[in-house]
């Protein structure tokens, strides 16, 4: 079957149903004489009367009854199922993958994305956490969440939390026993606790800048690790210094079981992102889950 023949059989049945050309016409939106035409044409592929034509009246012949029973019924089936995908179109739904590191997983994503996912049961999400800059379009992720300054070019960015800072700290015991480094440089004399990168394998370099001078240090130490996590542990345990987020640690800087350095060498930099290519043709669902996460001033990620 060919598109015109299901176009004319759907202009059968108006006309079948409405017992008028008039009534027909004007629901499908064409001429009586083009709708009369067409089912004359249809007839003739045919080669069977589909329809009883008087000057007052239009009615099916039993072909044209028997025609209307079976090919109404399968096109009703259509118009129903197209409405359903209609309806999902606009309902958020379907399946979210998304990278994230662990902190962000645990202070912005998931605070934000429950709400999100109670009011949408319909979606369904998948989150893996690592430090990988990942190729998203490669590993078939839908969007990452990363710190702003290390987004490639080409993605879309959308800020889903505040300016971020990172500080270095150490317990005050540490301090009183081994001194505060007053640069950068005298990190150098310190044991200092590094984080191992997934990327290459290489050891994250400490960044620092103050009046626009920007320094990356090479620290060393007893311990390296590749949980964040796990570093903040041992800085409260007194194994070093270490180089934190400040919300990592604003419990333990307030309390007193940790103090900073260097702090006029942590200027903030740019929050948490979330970022997906930009030939990326969102979702309903997708995008309910970028407004549930877009970062405002005034509105604080929670801790979960």
């Amino acid at each position: 079957m060919n598109r015109q023949d299901l176009a004319d059989l759907s202009a059968f049945v108006a006309v079948a149903r409405e017992r008028s050309f008039t009534r027909a016409a004007a629901q499908l939106g064409v001429t009586p004489s083009a709708l009369s035409h067409c089912m004359r044409s249809l007839e003739e592929r045919l080669g069977v009367r589909l329809l009883n034509r008087t000057t007052r009246s239009v009615t099916p012949t039993e072909a044209g009854e028997r025609m209307l029973r079976t090919v109404a019924f399968h096109l009703d089936e259509i118009a129903t199922h197209v409405t359903a995908l209609n309806d999902l179109r606009d309902r958020p739904a379907g399946n979210i993958r998304i990278t994230a590191d662990e902190f962000s997983l645990q202070t912005v994503l998931w605070p934000r994305l429950r709400g999100v996912l109670a009011e949408h049961p319909d979606i369904h999400v998948e989150i893996e956490t690592d430090y990988r800059l990942v190729d998203l379009v490669a590993e078939k992720f839908d969007a990452g969440v990363r710190l702003g300054d290390i987004i490639d070019k080409d993605m879309i960015a959308v800020p889903i939390g505040p300016p971020v800072r990172m500080l270095v700290v150490a317990t005050p015991a540490y301090f009183e026993r081994y001194g505060r480094p007053q640069t950068p440089q005298d990190l150098a004399e310190h044991n200092c606790i590094n984080l191992r990168l997934p990327t290459l394998g290489g050891l994250y370099a400490w960044e620092f800048e103050r009046n626009r001078r920007e320094q990356r240090v090479r620290v060393s130490g007893q311990l390296i690790f590749n949980s964040i996590f796990h570093i903040r542990d041992a800085t409260l345990e007194g194994f070093g210094l270490s180089y934190m987020m400040e919300d990592l640690v604003r419990d333990a800087l307030a309390d007193g079981r940790l103090e900073a350095v260097l702090e006029d060498w942590s200027p903030p930099f740019a929050g948490y992102h979330l970022y997906y290519p930009s030939r990326r043709q969102p979702t309903p669902a997708f995008a309910a889950i970028v407004e549930a996460l877009r970062w405002r001033p005034g509105r604080e990620a929670r801790s979960g």
